[in-house]
């Protein structure tokens, strides 16, 4: 995986490698004045707008069309049409089959910011190597012109209390990612009258930041939306900005402003046949064609208080213990962090998602939902207490693990040997 072709954030890369965008994320979380999210115009090249809107599983139907007509593909991204965190479910599904059949390739994601520091770690954990964020403005008075209303914890929000929220995750998203060690691009709509003025302050907070890239991005007038009215910046202007915001962080001068489907190399012609393959995927009956071998189950997770037994319930590990198998030796992969506790059913949902790749997990104590939401993902959970060299090696050679089966009560909260917190 070469960093340096990712064609967004390498001007030099641009003409030689291309990207392509999944169109999974449709809804939005927050109105841009600027913006007009019309679905099916294939003239028209500009963020929001794609030929159809896929599930993940489509997605990947599609993207095995696309890696056969295009050789030159760097990247797989997420821009849209709405919000990738507004659809965080279709978002994450996609990139976590991505890595799983295309390990190699960059991943990307596009977002306004509003709803991604929860995912982070998401993120981190599925290799996302690069996230553009797109930041209108670092002061909530001036953001507050430019959006309609910012829908966040399920409530509607207008003028500067929503613009003001909206800031504030930006800044944390921006910094969760920066100490993950991902890569950002900072998208900035020039504006002219609202926000045009202000491009070098926002080039100022973003260097503080330590951000890699500023696009200052020049408006573009949408018909139907707010700002229609407004005449796109000049060259002049444009250039001027990038000079002054040029002289805090690297700045990107050869964005084409790219469709959420878009696909191929910066600025090249939309291909009229992958478009028609987008759109009969997104007819397809994927349950009907999905082929299941698609994830890779090579792997065994253990609970484990010190990493010599087995020996913790579920509910109260922290992290779990990853062994892998590689020339015929077991070894121990890494430790995945769990999903903190308290999000009931959605938790051990996250947790088949963080262990999609282990076919075994081997924990003292389990409680009925996180069980049935395992089983149901292809994970066999089993409740037994041992050595983690004995158990792990049973588990890769399909030995009897019955004599290690543990047969006290092991009710939720109840004979472990942590705090009895319980599977929260």
């Amino acid at each position: 995986m070469n960093f340096e072709n990712h064609p967004c954030f390498n001007e030099s890369a641009h003409r030689t490698y291309g990207r392509v965008h999944l169109p999974v994320a449709p809804r939005c979380n927050i109105q841009c004045k600027f913006c007009n999210r019309k679905f099916d115009c294939v003239n028209e090249s500009r963020p929001g707008v794609t030929s159809g809107i896929l599930t993940p599983r489509q997605a990947m139907a599609y993207l095995a069309e696309v890696f056969t007509v295009k050789q030159n593909i760097s990247v797989v991204g997420i821009a849209g049409p709405g919000d990738p965190f507004a659809n965080p479910d279709e978002t994450l599904e996609t990139l976590q089959l991505v890595r799983e059949q295309y390990p190699d390739a960059m991943l990307c994601v596009a977002t306004n910011g509003l709803n991604l520091a929860p995912y982070l770690d998401d993120l981190a954990r599925l290799k996302v190597s690069h996230v553009t964020v797109t930041v209108n403005a670092v002061d909530s008075e001036i953001a507050s012109r430019i959006y309609s209303w910012v829908r966040y914890n399920r409530r509607v929000l207008h003028a500067e209390k929503g613009a003001q929220i909206l800031l504030e995750n930006q800044m944390a998203g921006v910094r969760g990612l920066k100490e993950r060690g991902i890569m950002v691009k900072i998208n900035s709509i020039i504006i002219p009258g609202i926000n045009d003025d202000h491009m070098e302050e926002i080039a100022k907070k973003m260097s503080d930041m330590d951000i890699d890239i500023l696009n200052c991005v020049p408006y573009y007038p949408n018909q139907g939306s707010a700002f229609e009215h407004m005449e796109e910046p000049s060259q002049e202007l444009v250039e001027k900005i990038r000079t002054k915001a040029g002289k805090y962080v690297k700045q990107m001068r050869h964005c084409t402003r790219c469709r959420a489907d878009a696909v191929g190399l910066l600025g090249e012609t939309p291909d009229r046949p992958l478009m028609n393959k987008l759109q009969a995927c997104e007819k397809m009956d994927m349950v009907a064609v999905y082929q299941e071998p698609v994830i890779d189950r090579t792997r065994v997770a253990v609970a484990s208080m010190e990493g010599v037994l087995v020996n913790q319930h579920l509910g109260e590990a922290s992290n779990l213990l990853i062994y892998g198998k590689k020339d015929g030796r077991i070894m121990l992969e890494e430790a995945r962090e769990m999903p903190p506790k308290g999000g009931g059913d959605q938790r051990w949902q996250q947790v088949a998602e963080i262990l999609s790749d282990c076919q075994v997990l081997l924990v003292s104590g389990v409680g009925d939902n996180p069980r049935q939401a395992l089983s149901q993902s292809g994970i066999d959970v089993y409740q037994i207490e041992g050595l983690i060299d004995e158990a792990v090696q049973g588990a890769f050679e399909g030995s009897d693990l019955r004599h290690m089966i543990r047969r006290a009560n092991a009710q939720c909260g109840m004979g472990c040997s942590g705090t009895g917190g319980g599977c929260g």
